[in-house]
């Protein structure tokens, strides 16, 4: 396999994009850590030159935007379920990440005698919820109070998923020395530090609330259990905070709402918001599902707000998201007043390992 990314776009179609976007989540698996993940990966990108099942059919001959969709995680995920499960022993030499084993076989088989099961896993896009990623919102307000916006925030999430990062004011933040946020805290945060360090400012949550078009709930195991299969397997922290997170939410639940992105973002601008407050927009790892029309209305939404906004009752989006041209994830912040101009803070790991800030 070329080491290099094919250059694609985030709406490309057709079978070149499918076998782009899997080739594209090997290299991407390798470069974040996730050498069994690249595996899966790898293995059922060979299904499909030679579509045998009706899973490896669907795809091939995929109808939507592969990279989009996250085809490939889709996939992986399904299988994921299955090892987790126990259903498919003849995966675990895969996760072990064991030498001399031909991966491509064992996935084919697997494929072949659990198609029924693993056939719905591609109806709907990961769930790819990562307490990890609440350092950045919590870097970014931090830097939103050194330029002087009310310290004190009302947070709106959009592709909350299960509400993990819907209770980042019960964690703790250690951000190149700067602390924030109870402790020890239901979580504790301190991810590699490159830069300088972040402002240091008291800040406070006043409220968080957040939407998503199928939100999971993690006090039923069911829908636990899915949300760990997306979870990538290398990654042993990410799992010892999932059940962090399930035994917060047991105690208090995220606030939710079942609705799409524009509609929520629409909805909620409208509310009076008090004075002495930043309301903020923050979202991560979800702008690339959804759709264009929506992006679109928040947008619209986001600006017009911030043309009303006041110092006593400002705005701010904050963005942690895939740059699909250089393979990083960059936090990118908006406030109003001020003109409402993107500032990249700074570039991320996926799932929280590290900061490099910018700002």
């Amino acid at each position: 396999m070329s080491e290099r990314y094919q250059p694609m776009e985030l709406g490309d179609t057709g079978g070149d994009a499918v076998r782009a976007a899997f080739h594209n989540q090997v290299l991407y698996c390798r470069a974040n850590d996730a050498p069994v993940t690249a595996r899966i990966v790898a293995a059922l990108a060979a299904l499909l030159d030679r579509p045998a099942t009706g899973f490896a059919r669907r795809l091939a001959g995929w109808q939507g935007a592969p990279l989009a969709d996250a085809l490939p995680l889709r996939a992986a995920g399904g299988l994921h379920a299955l090892h987790l499960a126990g259903a498919a022993p003849e995966l675990a030499p895969v996760y072990a990440d064991a030498d001399d084993i031909n991966d491509a076989a064992i996935v084919a088989g697997v494929v072949t005698r659990h198609e029924a099961v693993l056939l719905p896993w591609l109806d709907g896009p990961p769930q790819t919820n990562e307490a990890g990623r609440s350092s950045n919102f919590i870097a970014a307000m931090l830097w939103l109070a050194d330029r002087g916006l009310p310290p004190r925030f009302e947070c709106l999430e959009i592709g909350s998923s299960a509400g993990i990062n819907l209770m980042l004011a019960r964690y703790h933040y250690d951000l190149a020395g700067v602390q924030v946020g109870p402790q020890p805290g239901a979580m504790a945060f301190a991810p590699e530090w490159r830069g300088n360090h972040p402002p240091q400012h008291r800040i406070g949550i006043a409220s968080t609330h957040g939407c998503d078009v199928a939100p999971v709930d993690l006090t039923d195991p069911v829908q636990a259990l899915r949300l760990k299969a997306y979870i990538w397997p290398e990654h042993h922290v990410r799992f010892a905070r999932m059940e962090a997170a399930i035994a917060a939410a047991t105690e208090e639940k995220p606030d939710i709402v079942r609705m799409n992105a524009a509609d929520f973002v629409e909805a909620e601008l409208a509310k009076p918001q008090a004075a002495g407050t930043t309301r903020v927009l923050m979202h991560s790892i979800v702008w690339q599902y959804v759709p264009a029309d929506q992006q679109a209305r928040v947008t619209a939404a986001m600006e017009a707000a911030g043309a009303r906004a006041t110092p006593e009752r400002p705005l701010a989006w904050i963005a942690l998201e895939a740059n699909r041209t250089v393979h990083h994830h960059e936090l990118v912040v908006r406030h109003w007043p001020g003109g409402g101009a993107p500032t990249m803070l700074g570039r991320a790991h996926a799932h929280g390992a590290w900061v490099e800030w910018l700002g």
